[in-house]
């Protein structure tokens, strides 16, 4: 064969074809070996924190009985009676050395430690030991016996506390059991994990206390710890030759000692195999290479013609050109080949222009998607970062979409989304830039070469048409969006960035009804704290840090309280006491009132039951939001807290204000009826601020009307007030509602408020809200001097 024959070229462009295919193979083999393996131990090292955490409360059950069992004996509770020290000493000592316990402790009912198997005892009262202890007793006296890790003289140990009961606790016992080897070779034979336990002094030095390891790779594992300020979780390892990914899980700590257990996972030995194997693959790769070699060779010399047609239609299709033809006129295999060839042309000729189709055009409004968009947007940013010029980007979301689609059906909702898209084209007219469809409800117009001016007016066009409504089989649809828009260079340098603030900008413009809005750095900084702040509600209610606060209302009449309005506080971990107004505002916007609200509903009928239960029968008012009200589950809801907290629903109001009715009249009409149907009582919050009519107000099922208290708080003096008051009381009468005042705040509004025949009142002249467990206390006070008066 001739060097360069066609026939040696056909050989060198199969077996190049060979080799290429196969190195890329082995290549992606080798680094998707490496990734598995490191997803794999990663995976593992998850679970095994899980076993470690189980193991480490295995042990603690196991030796928690032991020492409950020593908390009863009946010679040892003799020897506590009596003061018999020696005795105390010698049984928790004994005890200790049973369960491996090298210290033992007695401590008093209120946690002081009073003996220890340590000689060092006002060392121990002095320490960290004593806070540890008494949290631990703290915790045991809700679950009978607690226990957890404490670091005692540079050493983590596992507590164990119990009471001492003669019937009743005496003392508590506590045990400390170090946590060394048994565990972690426990751990190890289980895992086949290396397990390391580690202790840093104040100078964030880190020593092994105990490890799998050997002792050098222990004391180099301890010098690449970070300092335990920074409070890494999982990090990667290089110990001499190993690579490992290892997981970081904190034991114990005090103000002088930090202990930590370190899992590793040797990455090393988990792609050790599969190395082998992709070394037996390239091995087969270069035998496979030499044997097409030869027989490529032979084949050929009989097939270079036909080939050399059908390699020239390859690349052809291979630089995307379906238009070349193949002259073949045998009728053996090679012809059967090149018809097929040109069959497979065809076909994928067509193939790739769907494939092109479905990649950047929406299939529903057949608008440009979000992928030909943004390809759309780089070339327009480029283009204007040549001519330096400008380009924006509209991007629009619309208002109340997913509620057309939950009660008109998804089918409807996409003839509404093509008959926005028609609207958009139109309004962009035959000349402009077509709008994009980005996904669900949201749309985004390009404009390059354009200004924020520009911009603007376009939005607002957008934003007047799209006020007309939508007639779709013979059902009117109202619709809103709010858009945002952006521009380079002046909001961002690339077509990601720009895509990101964009949407920030039309969040904002949804969250504040605004139309169109502008990105500026103020809305993304607003967006992150918004983040934030959601976050730290969610925390907060797992963490049980809202409390439910009660305000008393009085009837007028006779001076009793009939009555009290639940309120939310949170106690935030730094910020300390937050008041609603700080809070309830976001909770509203996000959505996360209803979680909010099935919180405080739920404190106040465990409350109102607890009450119940004292004598006290007091009915309790809860606030109801726009959201709770368009959520058609909250009667359910509500009937499932009564029925769990064992209350009747005639001992609930719930408040609504004029505009959370407004908002979405028919569905709140509904939610109230079904309210209502179950014995609820419902009362108008804040009357006279809102907007609603009369013809409205009189098609509620309510009980009452609340005064809003920018009506109240100077009505003695103002007489303007007092007549809007007085106004305000007279309607609800006659229209058979009692009426309570808010914001009574001295005693010459209270006294006025009887005078115009207000049924009730509240406000800070009464009390100040207070935490519902004093409320108890605060009406006996309140009875005493209303006797007294």
């Amino acid at each position: 064969m001739r060097l360069h024959s066609l026939e040696s070229r056909v050989v060198t462009l199969f077996i190049g074809l060979l080799l290429s295919v196969q190195l890329a193979a082995f290549f992606a083999i080798g680094n998707a070996i490496d990734r598995n393996a490191r997803q794999a131990v990663e995976a593992s090292l998850k679970i095994n924190e899980r076993v470690f955490e189980k193991v480490l409360d295995q042990n603690a059950q196991k030796f928690l009985q032991s020492v409950t069992v020593l908390g009863r004996e009946y010679g040892f509770i003799q020897a506590i009676a009596s003061k018999d020290v020696a005795t105390i000493i010698s049984t928790l000592s004994n005890h200790g050395d049973r369960i491996g316990s090298d210290l033992a402790i007695l401590t008093e009912l209120d946690g002081k430690i009073s003996l220890s198997t340590n000689a060092n005892l006002q060392d121990l009262r002095k320490g960290s030991l004593q806070q540890t202890v008494s949290a631990l007793i703290t915790a045991a006296e809700k679950t009978g016996s607690a226990s957890g890790s404490a670091i005692v003289d540079g050493r983590p140990y596992q507590f164990l506390v119990a009471p001492v009961q003669a019937p009743v606790t005496i003392a508590w016992i506590v045990m400390g059991i170090p946590i060394g080897k048994n565990l972690v070779n426990e751990m190890r034979d289980q895992s086949y994990m290396q397990i390391s336990l580690l202790t840093s002094d104040q100078a964030a030095n880190w020593k092994t206390n105990v490890s799998t390891l050997s002792d050098e790779h222990a004391q180099k594992l301890a010098k690449l710890m970070p300092p335990a300020s920074q409070q890494v979780k999982a990090m990667p390892l290089q110990i001499d030759e190993d690579q490992y990914s290892a997981h970081i899980i904190p034991l114990a700590h005090n103000a002088q000692y930090n202990t930590i257990a370190v899992l590793q996972l040797s990455i090393s030995e988990a792609v050790a195999p599969y190395k082998e194997l992709q070394r037996n693959l390239l091995i087969l790769t270069v035998l496979g290479a030499i044997v097409a070699s030869i027989i490529s060779a032979i084949t050929a010399r009989r097939i270079t013609g036909p080939v050399r047609q059908l390699a020239e239609t390859a690349r052809s299709l291979g630089a995307g050109d379906y238009t070349a033809t193949i002259d073949v006129k045998q009728k053996d295999e090679i012809g059967d080949l090149a018809r097929t060839f040109m069959t497979m042309r065809d076909g994928i000729a067509q193939r790739e222009k769907e494939i092109s189709r479905l990649a950047y055009w929406d299939t529903l409004t057949n608008l440009p998607n979000r992928a030909l968009f943004t390809d759309m947007l780089e070339e327009a940013i480029a283009s204007a970062r040549s001519y330096e010029k400008s380009c924006f980007v509209l991007m629009m979301d619309l208002d109340r979409f997913k509620h057309v689609n939950d009660v008109m059906g998804h089918r409807f909702g996409d003839i509404l989304l093509n008959q926005v898209a028609i609207r958009l084209s139109a309004e962009l007219g035959t000349g402009g830039t077509k709008p994009a469809r980005l996904g669900g409800d949201e749309f985004a117009i390009l404009l390059p070469n354009s200004s924020k001016e520009n911009a603007l007016d376009l939005a607002n066009r957008i934003l007047r048409s799209l006020e007309k409504p939508i007639s779709i089989e013979d059902q009117t649809v109202d619709l809103g969006a709010g858009i945002g828009i952006a521009g380079f260079p002046e909001h961002a340098s690339d077509a990601q960035s720009l895509l990101s603030r964009v949407e920030v900008a039309m969040y904002a413009a949804k969250q504040g009804n605004s139309g169109a809005v502008i990105y500026s750095p103020d809305i993304d900084k607003s967006s992150q704290q918004s983040l934030s702040l959601l976050s730290e509600l969610r925390a907060a209610l797992e963490q049980q840090a809202f409390r439910l606060y009660v305000q008393p209302k009085v009837g007028l009449d006779h001076g009793q309280v009939i009555a009290v309005e639940a309120l939310v506080r949170w106690i935030h971990p730094e910020r300390g006491f937050i008041f609603p107004d700080q809070f309830i505002p976001f909770a509203e916007q996000t959505g996360f009132i209803r979680q909010l609200t099935h919180w405080v509903m739920n404190e106040a009928a465990r409350v109102c039951h607890v009450w119940q239960q004292q004598g006290i029968h007091l009915k309790i008012s809860v606030n109801i939001s726009t959201r709770d009200l368009l959520d058609q589950d909250l009667p359910g809801k509500f009937a499932q807290i009564l029925q769990n907290n064992e209350v009747q629903p005639a001992s609930f109001c719930l408040e609504i204000t004029e505009s959370a009715i407004m908002d979405d009249p028919v569905r709140a009409f509904q939610t109230l009826d079904r309210l209502h149907a179950m014995g609820l009582e419902l009362s108008i919050d804040d009357f006279g601020t809102g907007y609603s009519s009369l013809a409205y107000l009189k098609r509620l099922p309510v009980h009452e009307l609340k005064i809003d208290k920018s009506f109240v708080l100077k009505m003695e003096t103002d007489i303007d007030d007092t007549k809007i008051v007085k106004s305000t009381i007279d309607l609800g009468h006659n229209m058979g509602l009692r009426v309570v005042a808010e914001g009574v705040e001295n005693l010459e509004v209270m006294q006025l408020l009887k005078e115009l025949g207000c049924d009730q009142a509240q406000g800070y002249y009464i009390s100040k809200p207070m935490p519902s467990a004093d409320l108890p206390s605060w009406l006996l006070k309140w009875k005493e001097q209303h006797t007294q008066a």
